[in-house]
C-alpha cells in the first residue's frame, strides 16, 4: 500500500486491485474486467452440466455402527474424493459464529483496517489478507479475496493474521478450531480403517498432533458475468483433507464422468475434500477432488475451508504397509513444503 499526498490531503492507494471493489465499481454494468474473463473452455455457463445437480454422499458420523462409517467414507472417498458429514457433534452456533466474524471482517472493517493483515508480496507464507494466490495461465484472476490463518495447533498461531476487529473473532475461531479437532480424528480414523491400517496409523503418517488446520475465508463478492468468470479456478486441494463450511448461496461445483456438477449443500453439514497428500498416503486409492467455484450476479458466496497440512519439513509418501509387488509407490515421497512448491508453481511433481 502507497500513501499519496496532494492537495493537503492524505490518501492511501492500494497496489492490489481487490475484487471487493472492482465488484462494487462494475455492478452497475454488464461487464468486468478481461483478467476475469475465463477462456471458453472454463466458462461455467459453456462447461456446466445444467440441470443435473450432484448429490455427492452423505454420512451421519454419528452413526453406532462404525463398520458403516468407515465403509461410506472409504467408498466416498475412493469414488468422489469428496461427501458431506452430518451430525458430526459441531454445534450450530459454532458454526454461525464464525462465518458471522468472518462476514464481518469483509464486509464491516474499514480496506486501511484489513490491509494492515495483508499478505507481504515476497513472503513465503501464504497467511494474511490477500487476492492472488498462485501462478495463472495467462495471467487470469479469480472473482475472490480471501484471508488465510492457522487456527492450529498452538505453535504454529501467528496472531499478526488475525483479525482484530470484529473484537469476537479470535473466540469465534478458537471454539471452531477446538470443536473441529474431534470431527478430524474421526475422519482420519475411517480413512485408516477403510484401507485396512490400524485406526491411528493415516493420522500418524499424516503428521499427527502436529497436523496443521490451516483456515480461509472466500469472499466471492457478486459478479456481473458470472457465466464468464470462476470463484477458484478447477484445481485439488494439496492438504490431506480440506473441511469447509460454506454460507448458503451454492457455487462449489465437481469433476466427475468428464462433465462439470454443481454440487448440493445439506444445512448444517460439513463438506469433507480429500486432497493430494491423503491421496498418496493411500497410494492412489483414495482420490483428491478436481473442484472449482462458481459466482453469483446478485448474492455474496462465502466459505471457511480449513486445510489440514502436515508440518512443512514432514515427508509424505505412500504408507509402506500399503506397498507390495502387486501395488509399486505411484508416489514420490518428499517433504511438504517441496510438494507446495512444484505445485503453486506448476513445476512437475
Amino acid at each position: 500500500m502507497k500513501t499519496v499526498q496532494g492537495n493537503g490531503v492524505t490518501a492511501l492507494t492500494m497496489e492490489v486491485a481487490r475484487v471487493q471493489a472492482i465488484a462494487s465499481i462494475s455492478k452497475c454494468m454488464d461487464t468486468i474486467p478481461s483478467e476475469y474473463i475465463r477462456s471458453e473452455n472454463e466458462q461455467p455457463a459453456a462447461t456446466t452440466l445444467h440441470g443435473v445437480v450432484l448429490q455427492v454422499p452423505v454420512i451421519d458420523i454419528s452413526d453406532a455402527d462404525e463398520e458403516k462409517v468407515v465403509k461410506m467414507i472409504a467408498e466416498a472417498s475412493k469414488e468422489w474424493g469428496i461427501f458431506q458429514v452430518t451430525n458430526h457433534g459441531i454445534p450450530d452456533d459454532v458454526i454461525a459464529n464464525l462465518q458471522k466474524v468472518g462476514k464481518a471482517f469483509f464486509e464491516e472493517v474499514p480496506q486501511e483496517e484489513k490491509e494492515l493483515i495483508a499478505k507481504n508480496p515476497g513472503s513465503q507464507s501464504i497467511e494474511g489478507y490477500g487476492t492472488s494466490l498462485q501462478k495463472e495461465v495467462e495471467g487470469k484472476k479469480g472473482w475472490v479475496d480471501h484471508l488465510f490463518h492457522k487456527i492450529w495447533p498452538p505453535s504454529e498461531i501467528n496472531c499478526r493474521y488475525w483479525p482484530k476487529n470484529p473484537p469476537s473473532y479470535r473466540e469465534a475461531n478458537e471454539e471452531y478450531a477446538k470443536r473441529l479437532r474431534d470431527v478430524v480424528e474421526r475422519i482420519f480414523k475411517s480413512l485408516s480403517l477403510g484401507l485396512g491400517l490400524e485406526a491411528h496409523e493415516m493420522m500418524e503418517a499424516a503428521g499427527g498432533e502436529d497436523i496443521v488446520h490451516l483456515l480461509k475465508i472466500n469472499y466471492y463478492p457478486p459478479c456481473p458475468r458470472p457465466d464468464l468468470a470462476l470463484g477458484v479456478v478447477a484445481h485439488t486441494d494439496m492438504s490431506h483433507i480440506t473441511i469447509l463450511v460454506p454460507n448458503e448461496v451454492q457455487g462449489l461445483q465437481v469433476f466427475k464422468d468428464d462433465n462439470w456438477y454443481d454440487v448440493k449443500y445439506i444445512p448444517n453439514a460439513l463438506i469433507v475434500h480429500i486432497g493430494d497428500q491423503v491421496e498418496i498416503l493411500s497410494n492412489g486409492k483414495y482420490k483428491s477432488v478436481y473442484h472449482r467455484t462458481t459466482v453469483n450476479k446478485d448474492k455474496t458466496r462465502m466459505s471457511w475451508p480449513v486445510f489440514l497440512e502436515p508440518p512443512s519439513e514432514h515427508e509424505v509418501g505412500p504408507i509402506p504397509k500399503l506397498i507390495n509387488e502387486a501395488n509399486p509407490p505411484k508416489f514420490k515421497t518428499k517433504k511438504y513444503k517441496d510438494y507446495v512448491y512444484c505445485k503453486l508453481n506448476k513445476l512437475p511433481q
